[in-house]
């Protein structure tokens, strides 16, 4: 049997797959990099993924992609391919579908540790339905200043934290998460120091491992569900 591919769009050399790479199991990988002058792809095959970076979802100047990677996220949508935007890729999701990200939002950056709230709709989601499985609050590692602020249409919130309502959300056959859940303690703490712009030994303590092992279990729950989903779906015919 043919092994399903996932097409990964990594924006940036600070936020690769880490630890997915090991846990998106029965799938085949395509890694695109469109900041290294890789041309984002007009398919995405059976499943898109698309990670972070340090531009913002409407950076086109500085990111001459991003106008194809919204069209490829929103073709890929309307197809009913299975999507999973994390951080950027989970602002790239609402503004390629109808929603709005306030850059610099008001509510302030969330860097290191965050607790967040599973939804009930969370609990039945295909995606995000094991890892919140059992328990009503999750640990995850963030990195962000810019937030979705207002849902595309027919849009589902998933998670919030204290700051932000909108940490997770399903919108048809895709998923966005503003945490990073590929993330381990020693890239969070690398992209803090590229950043520039955050405190990064205070952000390397937050997540010294004290929740990792929480951290890691939602991580993976969320990639294996993501790559079931992958296998699960019929070819487009």
């Amino acid at each position: 049997m043919t092994r399903r591919r996932v097409t990964v769009l990594q924006h940036d050399t600070v936020a690769p797959l880490d630890r997915f790479a090991g846990w998106l199991d029965g799938v085949d990988i395509h890694l695109v990099r469109p900041f290294a002058g890789e041309p984002v792809p007009a398919s995405p095959g059976e499943g898109l993924l698309v990670l972070g970076g340090r531009m913002n979802a409407y950076d086109d100047e500085r990111a001459p992609w991003l106008p194809s990677t919204r069209a490829l996220i929103a073709e890929t949508v309307a197809r009913e391919v299975p999507v999973l935007g994390i951080c950027l890729g989970h602002q790239l999701l609402a503004a390629a579908t109808g929603g709005e990200v306030t850059v610099a939002a008001p509510a302030g950056r969330e860097a290191g540790l965050v607790e967040l709230s599973w939804r009930p709709e969370a609990a039945t989601d295909p995606v995000l339905g094991p890892a919140a499985a059992g328990a009503a609050r999750a640990f995850q590692y963030a990195m962000h200043d810019d937030a979705v602020t207002r849902l595309p249409p027919g849009g589902v919130p998933l998670a919030a934290s204290a700051r932000y309502p909108v940490e997770a959300m399903r919108v048809g056959s895709a998923v966005g998460v503003q945490f990073h859940p590929e993330a381990s303690p020693a890239r969070l703490g690398r992209y803090a120091e590229r950043k520039g712009i955050v405190d990064a030994p205070a952000v390397r303590a937050a997540v010294s491992g004290r929740f990792d092992d929480d951290v890691a279990r939602v991580g993976r729950a969320i990639a294996r569900a993501f790559a079931a989903a992958v296998r699960a779906r019929r070819p487009h015919r």
